[in-house]
Protein backbone atom coordinates (compact mmCIF):
# COMPACT_ATOMS: atom_id res chain seq x y z
CA UNK A 1 0.00 0.00 0.00
CA UNK A 2 2.99 2.33 0.72
CA UNK A 3 4.33 1.46 -2.12
CA UNK A 4 1.79 2.52 -4.27
CA UNK A 5 1.31 5.38 -2.78
CA UNK A 6 4.92 6.87 -3.28
CA UNK A 7 4.40 5.67 -6.90
CA UNK A 8 1.58 7.68 -7.42
CA UNK A 9 3.13 10.64 -5.30
CA UNK A 10 6.08 10.25 -7.43
CA UNK A 11 4.64 10.02 -10.95
CA UNK A 12 2.13 13.37 -9.80
CA UNK A 13 5.27 14.92 -8.75
CA UNK A 14 7.30 14.14 -12.29
CA UNK A 15 4.29 15.32 -14.28
CA UNK A 16 4.44 19.03 -11.99
CA UNK A 17 8.88 19.13 -12.39
CA UNK A 18 7.82 18.21 -16.69
CA UNK A 19 5.21 21.04 -17.07
CA UNK A 20 6.97 23.31 -14.48
CA UNK A 21 10.32 22.93 -17.30
CA UNK A 22 7.73 22.72 -20.12
CA UNK A 23 6.21 26.15 -18.82
CA UNK A 24 10.24 27.90 -18.31
CA UNK A 25 11.52 26.51 -21.15
CA UNK A 26 8.74 28.00 -23.57
CA UNK A 27 8.20 31.43 -21.52
CA UNK A 28 12.11 31.89 -21.90
CA UNK A 29 11.49 31.44 -25.46
CA UNK A 30 8.94 33.82 -25.68
CA UNK A 31 11.14 36.56 -24.33
CA UNK A 32 13.94 36.41 -26.86
CA UNK A 33 12.26 36.16 -29.35
CA UNK A 34 12.41 39.17 -32.08
CA UNK A 35 8.54 39.65 -31.39
CA UNK A 36 7.81 42.36 -29.21
CA UNK A 37 4.64 42.00 -27.23
CA UNK A 38 3.37 45.83 -26.82
CA UNK A 39 3.99 46.54 -30.56
CA UNK A 40 0.94 43.51 -31.41
CA UNK A 41 -1.07 44.97 -29.10
CA UNK A 42 -0.67 48.85 -29.74
CA UNK A 43 -0.10 48.57 -33.29
CA UNK A 44 3.29 50.97 -35.03
CA UNK A 45 1.39 54.07 -34.77
CA UNK A 46 1.11 54.59 -31.01
CA UNK A 47 2.70 57.29 -28.92
CA UNK A 48 5.69 56.82 -27.00
CA UNK A 49 3.67 57.44 -24.37
CA UNK A 50 0.99 54.54 -24.81
CA UNK A 51 4.09 52.02 -25.60
CA UNK A 52 5.70 52.43 -22.52
CA UNK A 53 2.12 52.49 -20.21
CA UNK A 54 1.47 48.93 -21.97
CA UNK A 55 5.06 47.97 -21.74
CA UNK A 56 4.77 48.60 -17.45
CA UNK A 57 1.10 47.41 -17.56
CA UNK A 58 2.63 43.87 -19.36
CA UNK A 59 5.20 43.90 -16.43
CA UNK A 60 8.09 43.64 -19.16
CA UNK A 61 9.91 46.50 -16.89
CA UNK A 62 10.63 43.20 -14.35
CA UNK A 63 13.17 41.08 -14.58
CA UNK A 64 12.26 37.99 -16.22
CA UNK A 65 12.18 35.69 -13.24
CA UNK A 66 9.54 38.15 -11.50
CA UNK A 67 7.12 38.05 -15.05
CA UNK A 68 7.69 33.74 -14.41
CA UNK A 69 6.52 33.80 -11.15
CA UNK A 70 3.66 36.21 -12.50
CA UNK A 71 2.58 34.20 -14.48
CA UNK A 72 2.96 31.02 -12.80
CA UNK A 73 0.79 32.88 -10.45
CA UNK A 74 -2.24 33.49 -12.87
CA UNK A 75 -2.24 30.24 -14.15
CA UNK A 76 -2.49 28.78 -10.37
CA UNK A 77 -5.51 31.16 -10.24
CA UNK A 78 -7.04 30.28 -13.73
CA UNK A 79 -6.35 33.10 -15.51
CA UNK A 80 -4.49 32.59 -18.78
CA UNK A 81 -4.18 36.27 -19.64
CA UNK A 82 -6.53 37.57 -23.08
CA UNK A 83 -5.81 36.62 -26.04
CA UNK A 84 -4.77 39.39 -28.86
CA UNK A 85 -6.41 37.77 -31.88
CA UNK A 86 -9.96 37.67 -30.60
CA UNK A 87 -9.83 39.65 -27.35
CA UNK A 88 -11.26 37.25 -25.33
CA UNK A 89 -9.42 34.95 -22.53
CA UNK A 90 -7.41 32.06 -24.10
CA UNK A 91 -9.18 28.89 -22.11
CA UNK A 92 -12.21 30.47 -23.90
CA UNK A 93 -10.68 30.44 -26.75
CA UNK A 94 -8.88 26.94 -26.63
CA UNK A 95 -12.24 25.05 -25.13
CA UNK A 96 -13.89 26.43 -28.60
CA UNK A 97 -10.96 25.40 -31.02
CA UNK A 98 -10.12 22.47 -29.10
CA UNK A 99 -12.89 20.14 -30.20
CA UNK A 100 -12.99 20.79 -33.71
CA UNK A 101 -9.47 19.12 -33.49
CA UNK A 102 -10.71 16.17 -31.08
CA UNK A 103 -13.20 15.17 -34.06
CA UNK A 104 -10.48 15.35 -36.74
CA UNK A 105 -7.54 13.83 -34.90
CA UNK A 106 -10.11 10.67 -33.58
CA UNK A 107 -11.80 10.31 -36.74
CA UNK A 108 -8.33 9.67 -37.94
CA UNK A 109 -6.48 7.54 -35.68
CA UNK A 110 -10.17 5.12 -36.36
CA UNK A 111 -8.66 5.29 -39.73
CA UNK A 112 -4.75 4.48 -38.90
CA UNK A 113 -5.66 1.77 -36.54
CA UNK A 114 -8.39 0.52 -38.58
CA UNK A 115 -6.10 0.11 -41.56
CA UNK A 116 -2.94 0.28 -40.53
CA UNK A 117 -3.11 -3.04 -37.59
CA UNK A 118 -4.69 -5.69 -40.39
CA UNK A 119 -2.07 -4.39 -43.30
CA UNK A 120 0.91 -4.71 -40.46
CA UNK A 121 -0.34 -8.36 -39.67
CA UNK A 122 -0.87 -9.18 -43.28
CA UNK A 123 2.48 -8.19 -43.95
CA UNK A 124 4.55 -9.71 -40.99
CA UNK A 125 2.86 -12.96 -42.22
CA UNK A 126 2.91 -12.83 -45.81
CA UNK A 127 6.95 -11.43 -45.38
CA UNK A 128 8.70 -11.23 -48.67
CA UNK A 129 5.69 -11.92 -50.86
CA UNK A 130 4.41 -9.62 -52.92
CA UNK A 131 1.73 -8.53 -50.71
CA UNK A 132 4.52 -7.44 -48.26
CA UNK A 133 6.10 -5.39 -50.57
CA UNK A 134 2.94 -3.80 -51.58
CA UNK A 135 2.39 -2.91 -47.60
CA UNK A 136 5.10 -1.57 -47.41
CA UNK A 137 5.54 0.34 -50.61
CA UNK A 138 2.19 2.31 -49.52
CA UNK A 139 3.62 2.81 -45.80
CA UNK A 140 6.81 4.17 -47.23
CA UNK A 141 4.66 6.48 -49.67
CA UNK A 142 2.54 7.60 -47.15
CA UNK A 143 5.02 8.29 -44.52
CA UNK A 144 7.23 9.99 -46.57
CA UNK A 145 5.08 12.58 -48.59
CA UNK A 146 3.93 15.89 -46.75
CA UNK A 147 0.14 16.00 -45.74
CA UNK A 148 0.06 19.24 -47.12
CA UNK A 149 0.64 18.01 -50.47
CA UNK A 150 -1.50 15.36 -49.95
CA UNK A 151 -4.36 17.32 -48.77
CA UNK A 152 -3.14 20.12 -51.76
CA UNK A 153 -4.12 16.85 -54.01
CA UNK A 154 -7.33 15.88 -52.21
CA UNK A 155 -9.01 19.12 -52.36
CA UNK A 156 -7.65 19.24 -56.28
CA UNK A 157 -9.73 15.61 -57.03
CA UNK A 158 -11.92 14.75 -54.98
CA UNK A 159 -13.55 18.70 -54.57
CA UNK A 160 -13.08 20.55 -57.57
CA UNK A 161 -12.75 17.35 -60.32
CA UNK A 162 -15.50 14.81 -58.71
CA UNK A 163 -17.05 16.60 -56.19
CA UNK A 164 -17.51 14.29 -53.45
CA UNK A 165 -16.05 16.00 -50.55
CA UNK A 166 -17.35 19.38 -48.89
CA UNK A 167 -14.18 21.62 -49.25
CA UNK A 168 -13.02 23.67 -46.50
CA UNK A 169 -13.98 24.68 -42.98
CA UNK A 170 -16.17 22.11 -40.63
CA UNK A 171 -19.12 22.72 -42.56
CA UNK A 172 -20.65 24.34 -45.79
CA UNK A 173 -20.67 28.09 -45.34
CA UNK A 174 -24.73 28.64 -45.16
CA UNK A 175 -24.62 25.95 -42.51
CA UNK A 176 -22.34 27.93 -40.28
CA UNK A 177 -23.56 28.57 -36.86
CA UNK A 178 -27.15 26.53 -36.95
CA UNK A 179 -26.10 24.32 -34.69
CA UNK A 180 -25.40 25.56 -31.14
CA UNK A 181 -22.25 23.74 -29.64
CA UNK A 182 -23.32 20.82 -26.87
CA UNK A 183 -20.29 19.01 -26.87
CA UNK A 184 -18.18 20.91 -29.72
CA UNK A 185 -18.56 18.43 -31.91
CA UNK A 186 -20.49 19.12 -35.02
CA UNK A 187 -21.53 15.55 -35.62
CA UNK A 188 -22.30 14.60 -32.71
CA UNK A 189 -24.16 17.67 -32.00
CA UNK A 190 -25.96 18.28 -34.95
CA UNK A 191 -27.27 14.24 -34.55
CA UNK A 192 -28.14 15.04 -31.53
CA UNK A 193 -29.94 18.30 -32.56
CA UNK A 194 -31.24 16.38 -35.55
CA UNK A 195 -29.95 18.39 -38.00
CA UNK A 196 -29.29 15.73 -40.85
CA UNK A 197 -28.31 18.66 -43.59
CA UNK A 198 -25.86 20.05 -41.13
CA UNK A 199 -24.92 16.11 -40.15
CA UNK A 200 -23.75 15.35 -43.83
CA UNK A 201 -22.61 18.74 -44.56
CA UNK A 202 -19.65 18.01 -41.91
CA UNK A 203 -19.94 14.37 -42.46
CA UNK A 204 -18.59 15.55 -46.26
CA UNK A 205 -16.32 18.25 -45.01
CA UNK A 206 -14.47 16.04 -42.60
CA UNK A 207 -13.72 12.85 -44.33
CA UNK A 208 -10.83 14.12 -46.50
CA UNK A 209 -8.66 15.51 -44.00
CA UNK A 210 -9.56 12.62 -41.54
CA UNK A 211 -8.65 10.36 -44.33
CA UNK A 212 -5.24 12.23 -45.64
CA UNK A 213 -4.21 12.19 -41.80
CA UNK A 214 -5.14 8.69 -41.05
CA UNK A 215 -3.31 7.23 -43.67
CA UNK A 216 -0.22 8.72 -42.33
CA UNK A 217 -0.89 7.34 -39.13
CA UNK A 218 -1.72 4.07 -40.82
CA UNK A 219 1.63 4.19 -42.73
CA UNK A 220 3.63 4.34 -39.21
CA UNK A 221 1.38 2.04 -37.32
CA UNK A 222 1.45 -0.66 -40.31
CA UNK A 223 5.41 -0.58 -40.10
CA UNK A 224 5.37 -0.49 -36.43
CA UNK A 225 3.02 -3.48 -36.39
CA UNK A 226 4.72 -5.42 -39.19
CA UNK A 227 7.80 -5.58 -36.84
CA UNK A 228 6.25 -6.54 -33.90
CA UNK A 229 4.89 -9.47 -35.02
CA UNK A 230 7.90 -10.47 -37.04
CA UNK A 231 9.68 -10.59 -33.77
CA UNK A 232 6.68 -12.49 -32.16
CA UNK A 233 6.45 -15.04 -35.00
CA UNK A 234 10.28 -15.86 -34.69
CA UNK A 235 9.48 -17.11 -31.17
CA UNK A 236 9.53 -20.76 -30.33
CA UNK A 237 6.08 -20.63 -28.97
CA UNK A 238 4.82 -20.15 -32.37
CA UNK A 239 6.59 -23.16 -33.98
CA UNK A 240 5.27 -25.01 -30.82
CA UNK A 241 1.63 -23.61 -31.04
CA UNK A 242 1.32 -24.80 -35.00
CA UNK A 243 3.11 -28.47 -34.24
CA UNK A 244 0.26 -29.22 -31.34
CA UNK A 245 -2.32 -28.39 -34.20
CA UNK A 246 -3.20 -24.88 -33.96
CA UNK A 247 -4.43 -23.39 -37.17
CA UNK A 248 -2.63 -20.68 -38.40
CA UNK A 249 -5.43 -18.06 -37.82
CA UNK A 250 -4.89 -18.86 -34.05
CA UNK A 251 -1.68 -18.39 -33.76
CA UNK A 252 -1.45 -14.99 -35.31
CA UNK A 253 -4.57 -13.76 -33.36
CA UNK A 254 -4.89 -15.57 -30.32
CA UNK A 255 -1.27 -15.66 -29.44
CA UNK A 256 1.29 -13.70 -31.25
CA UNK A 257 -1.09 -10.81 -31.70
CA UNK A 258 -2.09 -10.52 -27.78
CA UNK A 259 1.56 -10.24 -27.62
CA UNK A 260 2.11 -6.96 -28.84
CA UNK A 261 -0.80 -5.47 -28.21
CA UNK A 262 0.81 -3.60 -24.94
CA UNK A 263 3.30 -2.37 -27.40
CA UNK A 264 0.72 -1.68 -30.03
CA UNK A 265 -1.09 0.77 -27.05
CA UNK A 266 2.42 3.34 -27.10
CA UNK A 267 2.30 3.51 -30.69
CA UNK A 268 -1.22 4.23 -31.00
CA UNK A 269 -1.14 6.19 -28.51
CA UNK A 270 1.90 8.44 -29.41
CA UNK A 271 0.43 8.64 -32.90
CA UNK A 272 -3.32 9.60 -31.48
CA UNK A 273 -1.07 12.71 -29.47
CA UNK A 274 0.76 13.35 -32.76
CA UNK A 275 -2.15 13.73 -34.25
CA UNK A 276 -3.67 16.69 -31.90
CA UNK A 277 -0.82 18.65 -32.07
CA UNK A 278 0.16 18.34 -35.21
CA UNK A 279 -2.40 18.48 -37.35
CA UNK A 280 -2.06 22.22 -37.85
CA UNK A 281 -0.52 21.63 -41.94
CA UNK A 282 -4.04 19.99 -42.61
CA UNK A 283 -6.09 22.57 -40.63
CA UNK A 284 -4.61 25.33 -42.78
CA UNK A 285 -5.06 23.67 -46.38
CA UNK A 286 -8.14 22.84 -45.07
CA UNK A 287 -9.11 25.81 -43.27
CA UNK A 288 -10.20 23.96 -39.77
CA UNK A 289 -10.82 26.29 -37.34
CA UNK A 290 -8.78 23.92 -34.66
CA UNK A 291 -6.17 24.13 -32.33
CA UNK A 292 -3.82 24.06 -34.71
CA UNK A 293 -5.13 27.01 -36.69
CA UNK A 294 -5.11 28.64 -33.42
CA UNK A 295 -1.90 28.10 -32.48
CA UNK A 296 -0.19 29.07 -35.71
CA UNK A 297 -2.04 32.45 -35.85
CA UNK A 298 -0.95 33.31 -32.01
CA UNK A 299 2.63 32.22 -33.13
CA UNK A 300 2.36 34.55 -36.23
CA UNK A 301 0.50 37.36 -34.08
CA UNK A 302 3.41 36.92 -31.39
CA UNK A 303 0.60 36.44 -28.84
CA UNK A 304 2.45 34.78 -26.23
CA UNK A 305 -0.53 34.17 -24.13
CA UNK A 306 -2.25 32.00 -26.46
CA UNK A 307 1.45 29.98 -27.25
CA UNK A 308 1.81 29.25 -23.69
CA UNK A 309 -1.41 28.22 -23.03
CA UNK A 310 -1.28 25.99 -25.98
CA UNK A 311 2.05 24.66 -24.87
CA UNK A 312 0.85 23.49 -21.64
CA UNK A 313 -2.33 21.89 -23.22
CA UNK A 314 0.55 19.69 -25.51
CA UNK A 315 2.22 19.12 -22.83
CA UNK A 316 -0.95 17.73 -20.75
CA UNK A 317 -2.54 16.03 -23.88
CA UNK A 318 1.09 13.84 -23.82
CA UNK A 319 1.17 12.93 -20.45
CA UNK A 320 -2.35 12.12 -20.04
CA UNK A 321 -2.44 9.95 -22.89
CA UNK A 322 1.05 8.30 -21.42
CA UNK A 323 -0.95 7.51 -17.95
CA UNK A 324 -3.79 6.48 -19.97
CA UNK A 325 -1.28 3.64 -21.94
CA UNK A 326 0.29 2.94 -18.54
CA UNK A 327 -3.12 2.28 -16.94
CA UNK A 328 -4.42 -0.03 -19.92
CA UNK A 329 -0.37 -2.16 -19.52
CA UNK A 330 -1.38 -3.14 -16.05
CA UNK A 331 -4.78 -4.00 -17.07
CA UNK A 332 -3.59 -6.18 -20.44
CA UNK A 333 -0.43 -7.15 -18.99
CA UNK A 334 -0.68 -8.86 -15.29
CA UNK A 335 3.27 -8.97 -15.31
CA UNK A 336 3.58 -5.10 -14.98
CA UNK A 337 1.02 -4.96 -12.10
CA UNK A 338 3.51 -5.30 -9.41
CA UNK A 339 5.98 -3.26 -10.86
Amino acid sequence: MQTRLWNGLTFLGSIAVTLLGLLLLTFVIGRVMPIDPVLAIIGDEASQQAYDRVYQQLGLDQPIYIQFLRYMSEILHGDFGTALLTGKPVIEDIARVFPATVELATLSILIGVGLGVPLGVLAAVRRGKLTDHVVRFLSLIFYSTPVFWLGLIGLIVFYAKLGWSGGTGRVEIFYTGIVQPITGFLLIDSAITKNWDVFWSAARNIWLPATILGLSSMAYISRMTRSFMLEQLGQEYVLTARIKGLSRSEVIWRHAFLNIRVQLLTIVALAYGGLLEGAVLIETVFSWPGFGSYLTSSLMMGDMNAVMACTLLVGLIFMGLNLLSDLLYRVLDPRTRAA
